[in-house]
Protein backbone atom coordinates (compact mmCIF):
# COMPACT_ATOMS: atom_id res chain seq x y z
CA UNK A 1 0.00 0.00 0.00
CA UNK A 2 2.53 2.07 0.64
CA UNK A 3 4.73 1.59 -2.20
CA UNK A 4 1.01 2.63 -4.34
CA UNK A 5 0.79 5.77 -2.60
CA UNK A 6 4.59 6.39 -3.56
CA UNK A 7 4.05 5.65 -7.12
CA UNK A 8 1.13 7.46 -7.12
CA UNK A 9 2.88 10.74 -5.70
CA UNK A 10 5.74 9.98 -7.84
CA UNK A 11 3.36 9.82 -11.11
CA UNK A 12 1.95 13.35 -10.01
CA UNK A 13 5.54 15.00 -9.02
CA UNK A 14 5.90 13.81 -13.11
CA UNK A 15 2.84 15.14 -14.63
CA UNK A 16 4.04 18.97 -12.88
CA UNK A 17 7.29 18.64 -14.09
CA UNK A 18 5.92 17.76 -17.37
CA UNK A 19 3.92 21.18 -17.40
CA UNK A 20 6.77 23.41 -15.82
CA UNK A 21 8.65 22.63 -19.35
CA UNK A 22 5.55 22.77 -21.79
CA UNK A 23 5.10 26.31 -19.94
CA UNK A 24 8.74 27.47 -20.43
CA UNK A 25 8.97 26.06 -24.22
CA UNK A 26 5.58 28.29 -25.01
CA UNK A 27 6.92 31.21 -23.79
CA UNK A 28 10.03 31.12 -26.05
CA UNK A 29 8.07 30.58 -28.60
CA UNK A 30 5.35 33.28 -28.11
CA UNK A 31 8.14 35.73 -27.14
CA UNK A 32 10.01 34.98 -30.59
CA UNK A 33 6.66 34.72 -32.26
CA UNK A 34 5.14 38.01 -31.49
CA UNK A 35 8.49 39.51 -32.36
CA UNK A 36 9.01 37.79 -35.87
CA UNK A 37 5.15 38.50 -36.67
CA UNK A 38 5.53 42.24 -35.82
CA UNK A 39 8.88 41.83 -38.02
CA UNK A 40 7.40 39.57 -41.02
CA UNK A 41 3.64 41.72 -41.06
CA UNK A 42 2.33 37.80 -40.92
CA UNK A 43 -0.58 37.42 -39.23
CA UNK A 44 -1.13 33.83 -39.13
CA UNK A 45 2.27 34.47 -37.47
CA UNK A 46 0.64 37.04 -34.73
CA UNK A 47 -2.60 34.72 -34.57
CA UNK A 48 -0.35 31.81 -33.66
CA UNK A 49 1.48 34.04 -31.31
CA UNK A 50 -1.95 34.71 -29.54
CA UNK A 51 -2.58 31.45 -29.77
CA UNK A 52 0.85 30.14 -27.63
CA UNK A 53 0.27 33.23 -25.30
CA UNK A 54 -3.02 31.85 -24.57
CA UNK A 55 -1.71 28.15 -23.95
CA UNK A 56 0.83 30.13 -21.47
CA UNK A 57 -1.98 30.83 -19.62
CA UNK A 58 -3.77 27.63 -19.99
CA UNK A 59 -0.94 25.85 -19.00
CA UNK A 60 -0.15 27.77 -16.14
CA UNK A 61 -3.74 26.93 -15.11
CA UNK A 62 -3.36 23.62 -15.88
CA UNK A 63 0.15 23.55 -13.36
CA UNK A 64 -1.94 25.04 -10.61
CA UNK A 65 -4.70 23.35 -10.92
CA UNK A 66 -2.49 19.99 -10.42
CA UNK A 67 -0.80 21.33 -7.76
CA UNK A 68 -4.29 22.09 -5.80
CA UNK A 69 -5.61 18.50 -6.66
CA UNK A 70 -3.15 16.87 -4.82
CA UNK A 71 -4.48 18.89 -1.44
CA UNK A 72 -5.53 16.83 1.68
CA UNK A 73 -9.44 16.90 2.14
CA UNK A 74 -10.15 18.86 5.54
CA UNK A 75 -13.61 19.32 7.73
CA UNK A 76 -14.47 22.27 6.16
CA UNK A 77 -13.48 20.67 2.45
CA UNK A 78 -14.11 16.99 2.51
CA UNK A 79 -13.33 16.27 -1.37
CA UNK A 80 -10.91 18.19 -0.90
CA UNK A 81 -9.65 20.13 -4.41
CA UNK A 82 -10.43 16.92 -6.71
CA UNK A 83 -12.47 19.14 -8.64
CA UNK A 84 -9.72 21.78 -9.62
CA UNK A 85 -8.43 20.12 -12.36
CA UNK A 86 -12.26 19.78 -13.60
CA UNK A 87 -12.30 23.80 -13.38
CA UNK A 88 -9.25 24.00 -15.24
CA UNK A 89 -10.11 22.20 -18.09
CA UNK A 90 -13.00 24.25 -18.41
CA UNK A 91 -11.53 27.80 -18.37
CA UNK A 92 -9.01 26.20 -20.62
CA UNK A 93 -11.42 25.46 -23.21
CA UNK A 94 -13.42 28.78 -22.84
CA UNK A 95 -9.82 30.21 -23.64
CA UNK A 96 -9.77 28.40 -26.81
CA UNK A 97 -13.68 29.83 -27.90
CA UNK A 98 -12.50 33.26 -27.66
CA UNK A 99 -9.35 33.08 -29.20
CA UNK A 100 -10.18 31.40 -32.05
CA UNK A 101 -13.56 34.24 -32.42
CA UNK A 102 -10.98 36.69 -32.32
CA UNK A 103 -8.51 35.13 -34.99
CA UNK A 104 -11.61 35.10 -37.54
CA UNK A 105 -12.76 38.58 -36.84
CA UNK A 106 -8.52 39.83 -37.67
CA UNK A 107 -8.13 37.58 -40.75
CA UNK A 108 -11.58 38.90 -42.29
CA UNK A 109 -9.87 42.49 -41.74
CA UNK A 110 -6.33 41.19 -43.02
CA UNK A 111 -8.68 39.78 -46.25
CA UNK A 112 -10.05 42.46 -47.11
CA UNK A 113 -6.59 44.51 -47.14
CA UNK A 114 -3.61 42.06 -47.57
CA UNK A 115 -0.32 42.96 -46.92
CA UNK A 116 3.06 41.83 -48.32
CA UNK A 117 5.04 39.65 -45.35
CA UNK A 118 8.61 38.65 -44.92
CA UNK A 119 7.93 35.06 -45.50
CA UNK A 120 11.74 33.79 -44.60
CA UNK A 121 11.15 34.65 -41.40
CA UNK A 122 7.62 33.04 -41.04
CA UNK A 123 9.10 30.13 -42.13
CA UNK A 124 11.91 29.55 -39.60
CA UNK A 125 9.94 30.48 -36.57
CA UNK A 126 6.63 28.17 -38.14
CA UNK A 127 9.65 25.44 -37.88
CA UNK A 128 10.78 26.81 -34.35
CA UNK A 129 7.18 26.17 -33.15
CA UNK A 130 6.40 22.63 -34.76
CA UNK A 131 9.82 21.19 -33.03
CA UNK A 132 9.11 22.94 -29.68
CA UNK A 133 5.15 22.52 -30.07
CA UNK A 134 6.09 18.75 -31.10
CA UNK A 135 8.23 17.87 -27.85
CA UNK A 136 5.70 18.88 -25.48
CA UNK A 137 2.92 17.02 -27.18
CA UNK A 138 4.91 14.18 -26.68
CA UNK A 139 5.29 14.71 -22.88
CA UNK A 140 1.97 15.12 -22.27
CA UNK A 141 0.66 12.34 -24.67
CA UNK A 142 0.48 9.77 -22.08
CA UNK A 143 -1.40 12.08 -19.05
CA UNK A 144 -3.71 13.55 -21.67
CA UNK A 145 -5.71 10.20 -21.61
CA UNK A 146 -6.36 9.60 -18.07
CA UNK A 147 -6.73 13.35 -16.91
CA UNK A 148 -9.36 16.14 -18.41
CA UNK A 149 -6.53 18.65 -17.25
CA UNK A 150 -3.89 17.44 -18.62
CA UNK A 151 -5.82 16.43 -21.96
CA UNK A 152 -6.94 20.20 -22.19
CA UNK A 153 -3.33 21.39 -21.71
CA UNK A 154 -2.12 18.52 -24.53
CA UNK A 155 -5.46 19.87 -27.33
CA UNK A 156 -3.92 23.44 -27.16
CA UNK A 157 0.00 22.25 -27.33
CA UNK A 158 -1.25 20.07 -30.51
CA UNK A 159 -3.15 22.71 -31.92
CA UNK A 160 -0.49 24.57 -31.78
CA UNK A 161 1.87 22.33 -33.23
CA UNK A 162 -1.32 21.81 -36.25
CA UNK A 163 -1.22 26.38 -36.77
CA UNK A 164 2.75 26.04 -36.75
CA UNK A 165 2.62 23.14 -39.76
CA UNK A 166 -0.65 25.83 -40.93
CA UNK A 167 2.22 29.01 -40.50
CA UNK A 168 5.06 27.14 -42.22
CA UNK A 169 2.74 25.99 -45.37
CA UNK A 170 1.51 29.54 -45.56
CA UNK A 171 5.32 30.65 -45.37
CA UNK A 172 6.57 28.21 -48.21
CA UNK A 173 3.01 29.45 -50.47
CA UNK A 174 4.04 33.14 -49.82
CA UNK A 175 7.79 32.70 -50.52
CA UNK A 176 7.58 30.81 -53.79
CA UNK A 177 4.33 31.94 -55.48
CA UNK A 178 3.56 35.50 -53.93
CA UNK A 179 0.34 34.34 -52.30
CA UNK A 180 0.47 36.62 -49.09
CA UNK A 181 -3.98 35.95 -48.89
CA UNK A 182 -3.47 32.42 -47.86
CA UNK A 183 -2.36 34.31 -44.07
CA UNK A 184 -5.51 34.92 -43.63
CA UNK A 185 -6.90 31.84 -44.93
CA UNK A 186 -5.04 30.04 -43.14
CA UNK A 187 -5.83 31.69 -40.10
CA UNK A 188 -9.25 31.53 -40.30
CA UNK A 189 -8.70 27.35 -40.74
CA UNK A 190 -6.23 27.68 -37.19
CA UNK A 191 -9.62 29.19 -35.81
CA UNK A 192 -12.24 26.93 -37.47
CA UNK A 193 -10.00 24.09 -35.28
CA UNK A 194 -9.84 25.74 -32.41
CA UNK A 195 -13.69 26.44 -31.98
CA UNK A 196 -14.45 22.36 -33.00
CA UNK A 197 -11.45 21.41 -30.34
CA UNK A 198 -12.39 23.91 -27.32
CA UNK A 199 -16.40 23.48 -28.09
CA UNK A 200 -15.93 19.48 -27.31
CA UNK A 201 -13.66 20.28 -23.96
CA UNK A 202 -16.06 22.80 -22.88
CA UNK A 203 -18.93 20.54 -22.72
CA UNK A 204 -17.00 17.37 -21.50
CA UNK A 205 -15.83 19.95 -18.52
CA UNK A 206 -19.05 21.20 -18.39
CA UNK A 207 -21.08 18.16 -17.82
CA UNK A 208 -19.36 17.04 -14.79
CA UNK A 209 -19.34 19.90 -12.79
CA UNK A 210 -22.83 20.07 -13.67
CA UNK A 211 -23.23 16.69 -12.07
CA UNK A 212 -24.84 15.26 -15.24
CA UNK A 213 -25.04 11.45 -15.34
CA UNK A 214 -21.97 9.96 -17.64
CA UNK A 215 -23.28 9.66 -20.86
CA UNK A 216 -22.21 6.12 -21.05
CA UNK A 217 -24.31 5.20 -18.09
CA UNK A 218 -27.27 4.67 -18.55
CA UNK A 219 -29.65 4.87 -15.16
CA UNK A 220 -32.37 2.04 -16.92
CA UNK A 221 -29.30 -0.75 -17.16
CA UNK A 222 -28.58 0.30 -13.52
CA UNK A 223 -32.01 -0.66 -12.30
CA UNK A 224 -31.98 -3.76 -14.59
CA UNK A 225 -29.07 -5.26 -13.15
CA UNK A 226 -29.51 -4.66 -9.37
CA UNK A 227 -32.92 -5.92 -9.45
CA UNK A 228 -31.88 -9.27 -10.56
CA UNK A 229 -30.30 -9.48 -6.59
CA UNK A 230 -33.17 -11.42 -5.52
CA UNK A 231 -33.60 -9.82 -2.60
CA UNK A 232 -34.05 -6.33 -4.32
CA UNK A 233 -37.49 -5.28 -5.08
CA UNK A 234 -36.35 -2.02 -7.04
CA UNK A 235 -33.97 0.87 -6.87
CA UNK A 236 -34.96 4.38 -6.63
CA UNK A 237 -34.11 7.81 -6.44
CA UNK A 238 -30.60 7.75 -8.33
CA UNK A 239 -27.97 10.20 -8.89
CA UNK A 240 -24.74 9.00 -10.89
CA UNK A 241 -21.82 11.75 -11.43
CA UNK A 242 -18.53 12.33 -11.76
CA UNK A 243 -16.44 14.07 -8.91
CA UNK A 244 -13.78 13.83 -11.31
CA UNK A 245 -12.47 11.72 -14.06
CA UNK A 246 -11.13 9.43 -11.79
CA UNK A 247 -14.13 9.27 -9.09
CA UNK A 248 -17.94 8.27 -10.41
CA UNK A 249 -20.16 8.21 -7.89
CA UNK A 250 -23.78 6.87 -7.23
CA UNK A 251 -26.21 7.50 -4.62
CA UNK A 252 -29.29 5.49 -4.60
CA UNK A 253 -32.43 4.33 -2.44
CA UNK A 254 -33.28 0.05 -2.48
CA UNK A 255 -36.37 -1.08 -1.89
CA UNK A 256 -35.82 -4.77 -0.21
CA UNK A 257 -38.58 -7.71 -0.52
CA UNK A 258 -38.02 -8.24 3.24
CA UNK A 259 -36.98 -6.92 6.35
CA UNK A 260 -33.32 -7.45 6.50
CA UNK A 261 -30.82 -7.27 9.30
CA UNK A 262 -27.59 -5.39 8.78
CA UNK A 263 -25.28 -8.26 8.28
CA UNK A 264 -27.87 -9.59 5.48
CA UNK A 265 -27.94 -6.12 4.28
CA UNK A 266 -23.85 -5.53 4.44
CA UNK A 267 -23.99 -8.94 1.58
CA UNK A 268 -26.18 -7.66 0.02
CA UNK A 269 -24.61 -4.50 -0.70
CA UNK A 270 -21.31 -6.19 -1.50
CA UNK A 271 -22.80 -7.44 -4.54
CA UNK A 272 -24.78 -3.95 -5.62
CA UNK A 273 -20.87 -2.53 -5.01
CA UNK A 274 -19.41 -5.24 -7.59
CA UNK A 275 -22.01 -5.07 -9.94
CA UNK A 276 -21.67 -1.13 -10.15
CA UNK A 277 -17.81 -1.26 -10.28
CA UNK A 278 -17.36 -4.26 -12.85
CA UNK A 279 -20.62 -2.80 -15.21
CA UNK A 280 -20.57 0.51 -14.96
CA UNK A 281 -17.32 1.69 -13.76
CA UNK A 282 -18.77 3.17 -10.51
CA UNK A 283 -16.16 3.32 -7.62
CA UNK A 284 -18.51 5.04 -5.00
CA UNK A 285 -21.61 3.66 -3.74
CA UNK A 286 -23.44 5.59 -1.42
CA UNK A 287 -27.01 3.46 -0.87
CA UNK A 288 -30.16 3.90 1.06
CA UNK A 289 -31.78 0.95 2.53
CA UNK A 290 -35.53 0.71 2.62
CA UNK A 291 -38.38 -1.56 3.09
CA UNK A 292 -42.07 -0.89 2.70
CA UNK A 293 -40.59 3.04 2.73
CA UNK A 294 -44.07 4.89 1.42
CA UNK A 295 -41.53 6.96 -0.96
CA UNK A 296 -41.46 7.67 -4.79
CA UNK A 297 -40.28 4.64 -6.39
CA UNK A 298 -39.23 6.39 -9.76
CA UNK A 299 -35.74 5.81 -11.15
CA UNK A 300 -35.46 10.15 -10.91
CA UNK A 301 -37.05 11.51 -8.05
CA UNK A 302 -36.10 15.82 -8.37
CA UNK A 303 -34.91 16.36 -4.80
Amino acid sequence: MNEAHTHTHDHADLKGRKLLITIILNIVITVSQVIGGLVSGSLSLLSDALHNFSDVASLVISYVADRYSKKEASFDKTFGYKRAEIIAAFVNAATLLVVAVYLIYEAVKRFINPQEIESGLVIWLAVLGIVANGFSVLLLYKDSKENMNMRSAYVHLLTDMSASVAVLIGGLLMKYFGWFWIDSVLTVLIAIYLLVVGYDLLKNSFNVLMLFTPKDIKLERISKKITTISEVKSIHHIHVWQLNEQETHLEAHIDFSKDLTLSEFDEILEKVEKILFDDFGINHVNIQPEYQKDDPKEIIVQD
